[in-house]
């Protein structure tokens, strides 16, 4: 059955200005629909959800191949069906980037500090570290990041110099582009925010596309935050507002969204399903995040 995603003014405005590449959402895809649902996804799903995203057979069977090449899926051939599953080697990225979204994050703990020689491991800037020095590297301490198994390594708390260390992130981390993506999100989202809240209800296929959308956008901004231990960040730092629009959001697309992957989405031999227990683990996460309790 093909996917489709509607053409009411909602949908219409949450892609207003977009431009949405095949990689990064089926990376978002994946995340979010396949990897709770047992991680295998037939081909011809991948490219009718993204063509509601204006992205072409040809990008997306480009992109796979790449993705591929790269060590993040790992393709299985069944008769004329192509399948796609997350390789084992991109498991802790997408872990710890569904950790970050669907659990409640404690603040940092004080600050990480590595010295090594070696030239930084990209995973290592995925997790935030930035140079203070030749090879004197820091970051918030977070229990959502693994420690690093190279280097000299210190965990340290700050005595004195506040109001120098939030001066200092700002050179270290971006944050006044972080905080204008964060607000972006948050005007973008508004209206289905209101629309939600006003009980409204958005059907499964649009509510499919309006959640992929919200992961997709939420998620870049989010991996990209640093996490500031509090009093680092400037005053009207926007990421609360911005988690709690999401979790709400997300909760409430959720059932529609979730029934339609059950009918429309096919894993090698069946149809995905709709809930499992680990998405159901994801919404018990997003409850405590948007403050609500853990069960409906």
């Amino acid at each position: 059955m093909a996917i489709s995603k509607g053409q009411d003014g909602i949908g219409a405005a949450l892609t207003e200005g977009l431009t949405l590449t095949a990689p990064a959402m089926i990376v978002t895809i994946y995340g979010d629909i396949v990897v709770p649902r047992g991680g295998i996804l037939w081909i011809g799903n991948l490219i009718e959800i993204c063509a509601q995203f204006q992205i072409t057979e040809t990008q997306v069977r480009t992109a796979v191949s790449r993705l591929v090449s790269a060590g993040r899926l790992t393709g299985i051939r069944d008769g004329r069906r192509s399948y796609y599953q997350l390789a084992e080697t991109a498991r802790e990225e997408f872990d710890l980037a569904a950790r970050l979204l669907f659990e409640p994050i404690s603040p940092s703990n004080g600050w990480t500090i590595l010295r090594t020689r070696a030239p930084l491991p990209d995973a290592l800037r995925r997790q935030h570290f930035v140079a203070m020095a030749n090879d004197i590297f820091i970051r918030p301490n977070h229990a959502h990041y693994p420690s690093p198994t190279e280097g000299i390594q210190f965990n340290a708390i700050l005595d004195q110099g506040a109001s120098d260390m939030a001066q200092l992130a700002r050179t270290l981390w971006p944050l006044d582009a972080y905080a204008s993506e964060y607000r972006a999100f948050i005007n973008r989202f508004s209206p289905l925010s209101e629309k939600l809240q006003a009980d409204d209800r958005i059907d499964g296929l649009s509510a499919v596309f309006m959640r992929l959308l919200l992961v997709h956008i939420y998620r870049h901004v989010l991996l990209a935050d640093p996490l500031l231990p509090d009093g680092t960040t400037p005053a009207d730092w926007p990421g609360a507002e911005a988690r709690t629009l999401f979790a709400s959001a997300y909760l409430k697309l959720s059932e529609s969204a979730d029934a339609a992957i059950g009918r429309l989405f096919e894993g090698r031999d069946a149809p995905l399903p709709a809930t499992t227990d680990a998405t159901m683990l994801r919404l018990e996460g997003i409850r405590a995040v948007a403050g609500l309790t853990m069960h409906p």
